[in-house]
């Protein structure tokens, strides 16, 4: 087991992100909140995203993230957005002009449902086992 990293807070950065984590507009704000807070209690970053129900890397993204950038950088938390990577932005600002720089293959949904519709819910030799499995069901019951 490595060595668990410390987050030394000042006074102002533990009262604003205790603000942030009980009146953050987003969850995502507020959960980065928590974890931060919880990491300057010298816990680790497996047992806090057990706590808050999500992956030890999650929890240190976000950590170098404040370390790097402070409350400013977790400020627009969001779950769209890759947690180490805050010089990039916002992935889908890009396609609020319209579109032109967002990958083609992602403009559209439609070549996935597509392909979703073409298939049956269901594969058709599990469709003749599950009525065999109801008719001896209710032949069962009927006995």
């Amino acid at each position: 087991m490595g060595k668990t990293k410390v987050i030394q807070l000042s006074d102002a950065q533990r009262q604003e992100l205790i603000d942030g984590y009980r009146s953050g507009k987003s969850h995502a704000f507020r959960q980065c909140c928590q974890m931060i807070l919880l990491k300057s209690e010298k816990r680790t970053s497996r047992e806090i995203a057990r706590l808050l129900g999500c992956h030890k890397i999650t929890v240190n993204g976000w950590v170098k993230r404040f370390e790097a950038e402070g409350t400013e950088g977790i400020k627009n938390a969001s779950g769209a957005r890759k947690a180490g990577n805050s010089e990039r932005g916002n992935r889908f600002e890009s396609c609020a002009g319209g579109g032109d720089s967002f990958p083609s293959a992602h403009r559209s949904g439609a070549h996935r449902t597509r392909s979703r519709a073409a298939k049956p819910l269901f594969d058709p030799d599990a469709q003749k086992i599950l009525k065999k499995t109801i008719a001896a069901s209710n032949e069962l019951e009927s006995d």
